[in-house]
């Protein structure tokens, strides 16, 4: 019997890998950053061969950093970044090109255009989705539309497509299972959600052929097993999810209402809202998991586009500080913002505005402002973006939030995350494990291997610190109010 989960957790700038013990405690790690190219202004791409072979040699680190033999894993479980698309060649398992990140804006052309025949409403009542250059089919079109080669192969049957976990499932099967699961297909435009399978009107709309894309599985089902070459066994791969959707799960938001913010470089917030998707127009519909055989579970999602890149901008841009952790100290040395407001709108806004033609504003500023108090608006940016979230959620879906689980790299700051409570008015709740991505998925690969049930991994969540709001309601209320006037400064700043 194993003894292990091994989880691979590839990123938008990395690719990881943590291998966990069945109690859910992470035992090694190893992680190693890839290239990040940007052809043109708004085009951003990765190499997908450096994505496989970063996170193949991340497994390798890991396994020999734990002392662990391959024979002692019981399952893999894989979750990505989502919406970034690869299209590869069947017969040498090569990427035709390099593959379109989910932060790529090439198709916002497709978009307008679609919308302006119409068919927005179409796209949103069966995906979920808004119409974003954000999401994957209009990157598929967009790819075979502008390689002469690709649709003729393509009409053929002799390529592939794929989110990054049906590429690395694809690479590491040898290439035997060409797969994706429910929460990944539901990102792509050409999923239906209701239905659970792919649309064939959505896919004639974006004139992308059903033989290119992959068969879709529940998140915790059979995936394969890897190529007995790569780690000298044959590991059975059983769990697959999105990101957001793995750390949704891995904060073990199991009950429609619980919600989970990640703060990473964007921040993403999700709700969980049970067996059925719920219609919302502001923040988008997802397919949170399927375990097994039981129906899907859903979620809203709402999508912050500049988070951590807001401090990192203070950093690299404006030279305030010299690492991203010295931005809470900055922001402590004073009590408020005096006032200032920053809205990091510095590539639009995601939801529940949904602007692209918004730009980064700072507001409020006096001859009595310093670097701390932009420091401190950058870290409230953060709190205010999601409350936007969480009152368009609660709108929509008429649930009330009763708390807030946040990971991610901005959740180690205190400061911010009182601030976030304050700003709710409910418990801001931090876990001990704030890796919840890759435990995510390790959750799981282990259900899908059978060693867990959903009942035992409610008891594997362990609690670091809960963050009561202390702020008056009214104060938090006149402050959020000022936000809400930055804000309206900031939208369609483009003409």
């Amino acid at each position: 019997m194993g003894e292990y989960i091994l989880s691979l957790d590839q990123g938008t700038t990395s690719s990881r890998t943590i291998l966990f013990d069945l109690e859910g405690n992470p035992v090694a790690t190893a992680q190693q950053e890839f290239t990040q190219h940007y052809p043109k202004p708004g085009w951003v791409e990765h190499n997908a061969e450096e994505i496989w072979e970063s996170q193949l040699a991340t497994v390798k680190q890991c396994l020999a950093r734990a002392g662990v033999s391959p024979e002692k894993i019981v399952a893999i479980g894989v979750t990505n970044q989502r919406e970034t698309t690869v299209i590869w060649n069947k017969k040498n398992g090569k990427p035709v090109g390099h593959a379109i990140v989910w932060q790529d804006r090439r198709t916002v052309d497709i978009c307008e255009g679609l919308k302006q025949r119409g068919l927005a409403e179409t796209f949103r009542k069966r995906t979920g989705l808004v119409l974003d250059p954000y999401f994957s089919g209009t990157k598929i079109k967009w790819m075979l539309d502008n390689e002469p080669s690709l649709r003729p192969l393509a009409e053929k049957g002799e390529l592939a497509c794929g989110t990054i976990d049906s590429w690395l499932i694809y690479k590491l099967t040898g290439g035997a299972v060409h797969a994706t699961d429910v929460s990944n297909a539901s990102r792509t435009l050409l999923f239906n959600i209701h239905k659970l399978a792919w649309d064939d009107e959505l896919l004639e709309i974006l004139t992308v052929p059903r033989s290119l894309l992959p068969e879709v599985k529940a998140s915790a089902a059979d995936f394969g097993t890897t190529d007995r070459g790569l780690f000298g066994a044959a590991i059975p791969i059983r769990g697959v999810a999105g990101d957001q959707q793995a750390a949704l799960f891995g904060q073990v938001c199991l009950q429609p209402g619980m919600a989970k913010n990640t703060y990473g470089t964007g921040a993403f917030l999700v709700m969980n809202t049970g067996p059925k998707p719920v219609d919302a127009k502001e923040v988008i519909a997802t397919v949170a998991w399927q375990i097994g055989s039981n129906p899907a579970q859903y979620a809203l999602e709402g999508s912050i586009f500049i988070a951590g890149a807001a401090v990192q901008w203070l950093r690299d841009g404006l030279n305030l500080i010299k690492t991203s952790a010295e931005v809470e100290d900055l922001a402590k040395s004073v009590t408020t913002t005096d006032g200032v407001y920053f809205v990091p709108a510095l590539v639009g806004l995601g939801a529940p505005h949904w602007d692209p033609y918004a730009r980064g504003t700072i507001v409020g500023i006096t001859r009595g402002t310093t670097k701390a108090h932009l420091a401190r608006a950058a870290l409230e940016a953060m709190a205010y973006q999601s409350r936007d979230v969480i009152e368009a959620m609660e709108r929509v879906s008429g649930i009330k939030l009763k708390e807030l689980r946040v990971d991610g790299g901005a959740a180690v700051n205190n400061l911010m995350m009182q601030f976030q409570a304050d700003l709710l008015g409910v418990p801001v709740v931090r876990p001990k494990v704030t890796e919840t991505t890759a435990l995510g998925a390790a959750l799981l690969a282990a259900i899908g291997a059978g060693v867990k049930s959903e009942t035992d991994i409610s008891r594997l969540w362990r609690l670091d610190q809960v963050f009561r709001p202390q702020m008056d309601r009214a104060e938090s209320d006149r402050l959020y109010r000022g936000w809400q006037r930055a804000l309206d400064r900031a939208k369609g700043w483009l003409e």
